[in-house]
């Protein structure tokens, strides 16, 4: 089991990122969340099967074919047992 968090820059917003990034991340068993950010970036964490959360980490390179993503960051951090995938509200917000 591995974690990672990424944070995704570009056209991210507005595009369907994040309802696609979590049917893409249920289909391919990995746990976690994604969510917007004020900066109009988007974060994600994806925990799970060390395959299958790098495949995550690569599509979130592309995204849907409506983004443009210009950068990924990526932190490795330690898994807390995730289950399921949610779409958080944005950061910030309440």
């Amino acid at each position: 089991m591995i974690r990672r968090r990424v944070v995704v820059s570009g056209e991210v917003q507005g595009v369907f990122f994040r309802d696609t990034c979590r049917r893409t991340a249920e289909a391919s068993g990995v746990a976690g969340w994604v969510r917007n950010l004020p900066d109009g970036t988007v974060e994600a964490v994806f925990e799970g099967e060390p395959e299958r959360v790098r495949q995550l980490v690569d599509w979130a390179h592309t995204g849907p074919p409506s983004a443009t993503v210009d950068a990924v960051s990526v932190r490795e951090e330690e898994p807390e047992g995730l289950t399921g995938f949610e779409i958080r509200p944005t950061a910030g917000r309440f």
